[in-house]
């Protein structure tokens, strides 16, 4: 029987990861929080799951250094969102965390397949 785990991701980890992924998502299209948390939950099967005080504050740091613009729209049922836009800062922003992001997996693939050493000699911190 195959069980799926939702991934816990360290704290840190998650805001920092977060802001490349909501940048990607609104590059596609206008969007606001919640259908962002959806969205990564849909695009990773179920297995991450983003708290709403995890993506807000997040939200709020990229709108103040203008990577992403916020505009409140009323629905259909009486109620606001908050829809986001990328912006042209974002844009650029994306395309060197990107650029950043691929460089570090493919570091990390290259340190992974490493062999694994094999010596006998003891480790010393002295």
């Amino acid at each position: 029987m195959y069980i799926r785990f939702m991934v816990e991701l360290n704290k840190d980890f998650m805001a920092s990861a977060l802001t490349p992924l909501i940048l990607i998502i609104l590059r596609r299209q206008e969007s606001y929080g919640y259908q962002i948390i959806q969205d990564l939950k849909e695009k990773t099967g179920g297995e991450l799951n983003v708290a709403e005080g995890t993506l807000y504050p997040v939200l709020k740091k990229m709108e103040s250094k203008e990577w992403i613009a916020g505009e409140w729209k009323k629905m259909d049922s009486g109620r606001a969102r908050r829809y986001y836009v990328l912006t042209g800062k974002g844009r650029q922003e994306l395309e060197e965390q990107y650029s950043q992001l691929n460089f570090i997996n493919d570091l990390i693939n290259k340190l992974w397949n490493l062999p694994i050493s094999t010596s006998t000699r003891p480790f010393s911190l002295t």
